[in-house]
């Protein structure tokens, strides 16, 4: 009997070209929460980023490495996980429907999530379309979600 199934499709963008702003370049608008059924804000810090990828393994210098993420490979921060906004939106849900509630959970990264800035998880729906996201508070998606109970 299977428990779980887990499907990665990752795709690593292209260096930034000398010269270019800091990416993500920061957007005009701002985060609303209306709308959605549940709502959580948190700030990562360094600390947690730094304990997920010692947690996953992750080497990837952009989550801890600040003069690396920022001079070489041109974002405005240390970048925040993928899987880590993931997990957080997963906890979101725990919150809201309870623990093991989910029977499935799909998830798109759409723009890195920067430490330091708020992060918006934001949940509605219910039973089979529940529908979840991540946001920076200039209102950006960081992340797109779905999933069912």
């Amino acid at each position: 009997m299977m428990n779980v199934r887990e499907i990665q499709t990752i795709v690593f963008r292209e260096p930034a070209p000398a010269g270019a702003p800091p990416a993500p370049p920061p957007g005009e608008g701002r985060f609303d929460p209306a709308g959605w059924d549940a709502h959580r804000m948190l700030v990562p810090s360094e600390a947690l980023l730094f304990r997920y990828s010692a947690l996953t393994f992750n080497s990837h210098r952009i989550h801890y490495d600040l003069p690396y993420a920022t001079e070489e490979e041109g974002y405005r921060g240390l970048v925040v996980h993928g899987p880590l906004t993931a997990t957080l939106l997963l906890d979101l849900a725990a919150r809201h429907f309870g623990d093991n509630a989910l029977t499935r959970f799909d998830f798109r990264g759409t723009s890195p999530a920067i430490c330091g800035e708020e992060l918006h998880l934001a949940l509605r729906g219910d039973d089979d379309a529940i529908v979840l996201g991540a946001f920076a508070s200039d209102g950006r998606q960081v992340m797109a979600a779905s999933a069912a109970r």
